[in-house]
């Protein structure tokens, strides 16, 4: 049977209005909708970078005691945990291997959705 959850930890972890800490988190892996449903977004039209946010907010099934990951929960993630989750996202969905026939549309420069801050 295929692994679709996976566990992960934030380095610095994401704090909640009332001061809580969340670091220990599951992301599932992504299907086609998850990337397709955010570029009809008026926020992904305006900055295709936003997409990032909303594709994380609908794989994120679990961050800490957090009832649901909503893109206003990514957008106060610390700069460092969101590189995590892009590197994790592409690593558990086998978006990183050069051979996997998929590199154009894996490629951070023709899908911001997917780059990191380092690249």
């Amino acid at each position: 049977m295929i692994q679709i959850e996976f566990e992960f930890t934030l380095p610095k972890g994401y704090l909640d209005a009332d001061g809580n800490l969340h670091r220990k988190g599951v992301m599932r892996l992504s299907r086609a909708m998850d990337e397709i449903v955010p570029l009809r977004d008026p926020r992904v039209k305006s900055n295709p970078a936003y997409a990032t946010v909303i594709i994380l907010s609908r794989v994120i099934v679990r961050l800490g005691a957090l009832e649901e990951v909503t893109p206003s929960v990514v957008e106060g993630f610390f700069a460092c945990d969101l590189n995590y989750l892009q590197k994790f996202y592409r690593q558990i969905n086998d978006l990183e291997q050069e051979n996997a026939g998929f590199k154009e549309a894996t490629n951070p420069s023709a899908n911001p959705a997917l780059a990191s801050d380092s690249e």
